[in-house]
């Protein structure tokens, strides 16, 4: 299933839009969070149908989608995708994909080398994958003007310097050496820690659990604020009940402690919460409660 629309909404002086690959029902609901029970979500079905949990059944509905920021005359892409013809063996979804991502950005405007920034908020194989293109046999950058923002503890646990974390699977491999080793021999990749200041409006915050590397990106312009959680979140119940990580986090306990932080710090401040995989209108603000947090409005 894809999504030919493109959301757009204003943060201050800064543009957001957004592209999705694919949206749709994906795996089971307590699979993708597995320390939610089924009793969570159907205590919540009302806000977690349809957009994010399946109708009359059990998976849970993601989306794979890049955010596009304009800031300061800049472009800046958070996020690149599954991207197409990717040797992902074991994942039906993301294997040998086929897609039209970059005629949808091209259809928003976007031209690949209208493109200043590709911030990768962390380096799974669902984040990095249009970084780059098949050019003639060999993965090139997708975007040749661009600087690649990489978080470095995510390069040197999923790059050679790590073993390609550590070969515990194939897949990390493949998809440093198809989609992220292409940027560096390009010179077009730029390894940060910590924070990194990228204009007056955005700034990178580390938050690691869900890999040593994760990170947000925090928005703050004219007074509105936004904050964009690529995988802190998978789905909204880990708003309601941010103890509970995703199957995919590497560093559970550091993951829920990065989860609660970021989370107050957006209800403290109003600013909108902006996952990697919300389905939906993908974006969210939120509100404390009394055993974590609400949600409060959706973007439009």
């Amino acid at each position: 299933m894809t999504d030919d629309r493109v959301q757009s909404f204003l943060i201050g002086d800064v543009e957001v839009l957004r592209i999705v690959e694919w949206q749709g029902p994906y795996v089971p609901a307590a699979t993708l969070v597995p320390e939610c029970g089924p009793e969570v979500w159907d205590a919540h079905e009302a806000q977690l149908v349809p957009d994010h949990r399946e109708e009359g059944g059990d998976r849970a509905v993601v989306a794979l989608q890049t955010w596009v920021l304009r800031s300061g005359g800049r472009t800046v892409l958070v996020d690149t995708g599954v991207g197409d013809g990717r040797e992902r063996p074991g994942n039906p979804l993301f294997h040998r994909r086929q897609g039209d991502f970059l005629r949808r950005l091209e259809r928003a405007g976007i031209r690949p080398r209208d493109v200043d920034v590709v911030v990768n908020t962390h380096l799974h194989a669902d984040h990095v994958g249009w970084n780059t293109v098949d050019a003639g046999g060999e993965w090139a950058p997708a975007f040749p003007r661009a600087r690649y923002l990489l978080p470095a503890a995510d390069d040197r646990h999923f790059g050679p310097a790590g073993g390609y974390a550590g070969g515990a699977r194939p897949l990390d491999r493949l998809v440093y050496e198809d989609s992220v080793a292409p940027v560096h021999r390009a010179g077009l990749a730029e390894l940060w820690d910590s924070t990194y200041r990228i204009d007056e409006h955005l700034v990178l915050e580390s938050a690691p659990g869900h890999t040593p590397g994760s990170s947000v990106l925090h928005v703050a312009s004219r007074g509105e604020r936004a904050v964009f959680v690529g995988d802190l979140v998978h789905s909204p119940v880990q708003i309601l009940r941010p103890e509970c990580n995703s199957c995919f986090c590497l560093d559970p306990a550091q993951a829920a402690r990065t989860r609660w932080r970021v989370l107050e710090r957006a209800a403290e401040e109003r600013a909108l919460v902006v996952p990697a995989h919300f389905g939906g209108a993908g974006a969210v603000e939120v509100r404390a409660a009394a055993h974590g947090f609400r949600l409060h409005r959706w973007a439009v």
